[in-house]
C-alpha cells in the first residue's frame, strides 16, 4: 500500500467494520422479537454481515472506484462476555494498489436487547415490552407451571430489563452495600456469570451454554412469601432450584438462593 488514498479507504472501511458488526448481531436479535426462531446464531450473524458488507462493498465501488470483496469467517465468543469476535477476510484492489488481509474485530453486545426471554417463551406467551423492561404478564408463570416448578404465581408480572448494560458495581458482593442493590435493580443491570448463558446462546433460547456469559435479575412484584425458583435468569430457565426473598414483607424483593445471596452480597448471615 504506496498509496495514502487507497491506505485511507481500508482504514476507514476497516474502522467502521465494528459497527457493521454490531448492526449484524441486532438484525438477528429483531428476528427473535419479530417471533421467529434462531438455531444457529453464529451462522445467522455471518449471514447478516456478509449481505450488509455486500452493500458496503457496492457503495465503496461507487464512490470511490475501489474493488472490496469480504467473506465473514467466523462469529465467537471472547473471554469477556460483553463482546464477539469476528474474523472477517478482506480483499481490496484499485488500479494497481493491492491489499488483502484476515481482520479481526471485536464488537460489543452492550446496549442490545436480550433475547433469552422471547427466545425461551415465545411471542406467543404474552410477554410485553416497554419502559426499558421486559414485561412477562403471565407468560413466565404459565411456563413455570407447565414444568411444575414450586410457586408459579410468584412470578405473575415479574419484570427484567430489556436492554444489555454491564454492572458497574464490582466486585459484586458490593450490592450488599446500602443503597447499591436498589440503584442496581432501577438502572436494569447484567451481571457476569460462569452458569449464565451469553449472547449466542440466548439467541438460541438456552438459559443455560458452556461459555462464560452473564445473567440478570428476574424482579418479583408479589406479597406471597412462598418459596420458588431463584430468580437469577439461568436459574429460572435452565438450572430450576429455588431460592427466598430475601426480605420477605417487601413485594419487590428478590428471590434468591444462598449462594447468589452470597455472590451478591446479600447474606444477612454474613454481614
Amino acid at each position: 500500500m504506496q498509496n495514502d488514498n487507497f491506505k485511507y479507504l481500508i482504514d476507514d472501511y476497516t474502522q467502521n467494520l465494528e459497527i457493521s458488526q454490531r448492526d449484524a448481531i441486532a438484525k438477528a436479535t429483531q428476528k427473535i422479537f419479530n417471533g421467529l426462531h434462531i438455531f444457529n446464531s453464529e451462522n445467522q450473524i455471518k449471514k447478516n454481515l456478509n449481505e450488509i458488507l455486500d452493500e458496503k462493498n457496492k457503495e465503496y465501488e461507487e464512490k470511490y472506484g475501489v474493488k472490496i470483496t469480504s467473506e465473514v469467517l467466523s462469529v465467537e465468543n471472547t473471554d469477556s462476555a460483553w463482546k464477539i469476535l469476528f474474523k472477517t477476510r478482506l480483499n481490496v484492489q484499485k488500479d494497481n494498489e493491492k491489499f488483502s488481509k484476515i481482520i479481526e474485530k471485536n464488537a460489543t453486545i452492550e446496549g442490545l436487547r436480550d433475547p433469552l426471554p422471547l427466545a425461551k417463551l415465545t411471542i406467543a406467551s404474552g410477554i410485553l415490552t416497554y419502559d426499558d423492561k421486559i414485561h412477562y404478564q403471565e407468560g413466565l408463570s404459565a411456563y413455570m407451571l407447565l414444568h411444575q416448578f414450586d410457586s408459579p404465581e410468584s412470578y405473575i408480572e415479574a419484570t427484567a430489563p430489556l436492554y444489555i448494560k454491564k454492572c458497574p458495581y464490582d466486585p459484586y458482593i458490593h450490592h450488599g452495600d446500602p443503597g447499591v442493590l436498589d440503584d442496581c435493580l432501577k438502572q436494569g443491570y447484567f451481571h457476569e456469570s460462569a452458569d449464565g448463558s451469553c449472547y449466542l446462546c440466548r439467541l438460541e433460547g438456552k438459559g443455560k451454554c458452556p461459555h462464560y456469559g452473564f445473567e440478570v435479575f428476574i424482579q418479583t412484584h408479589t406479597p406471597l412469601k412462598n418459596e420458588s425458583l431463584s430468580c437469577s435468569d439461568h436459574v429460572v430457565f435452565a438450572d430450576h432450584y429455588n431460592g427466598q426473598k430475601i426480605d420477605p414483607d417487601d413485594w419487590n424483593s428478590l428471590i434468591l438462593d444462598s449462594s447468589h445471596q452470597k455472590k451478591y452480597g446479600l447474606d444477612k448471615n454474613d454481614r
